[in-house]
């Protein structure tokens, strides 16, 4: 077994040897182990996952910069911070309940966005396009 010898103070750090000694010295082996097998003494920390409350802040802020129809994208934003503010505290209750008022202004904010750029797209590229090909 693996087996070295240090001399150390009383202060139980190692010293090289010199010629001023003043303090006690000791004889200390070092074994790679323990010698007495006494119980084993351990802490466990159990850390708790915050709750899976999505606040939708990606999505919404995706919707406040390009489909913000009647600032739906704004209003959603500010429910995805509120509901992350909310799961911050502790609240989940509060948090899903601004998280689901954020998605469901994400979708309106999407699909009405969506419709007037298939409308815009329609009346401004199509129509005009097929007049003049005539």
């Amino acid at each position: 077994m693996f087996k070295e010898e240090y001399e150390v103070n009383n202060l139980g750090s190692p010293q090289n040897p010199g010629p001023e000694m003043f303090k006690e010295e000791h004889k200390v082996s070092v074994l790679g182990a323990p010698q007495n097998s006494g119980p084993v003494m351990s802490t466990v920390v159990h850390v708790q996952d915050e709750p899976g409350v999505p606040d939708h802040i990606v999505w919404s802020l995706f919707n406040t910069l390009y489909f913000n129809i009647c600032c739906l994208g704004f209003v959603a934003f500010a429910y995805s911070v509120k509901s992350r503010d909310r799961k911050m505290v502790g609240d989940v209750i509060g948090a899903q309940s601004h998280a689901a008022t954020a998605k469901c202004l994400n979708i309106w904010a999407l699909t009405v966005g969506l419709a007037v750029l298939v409308i815009f797209f329609i009346r401004f590229i199509i129509i005009p396009a097929s007049y003049n090909s005539l």
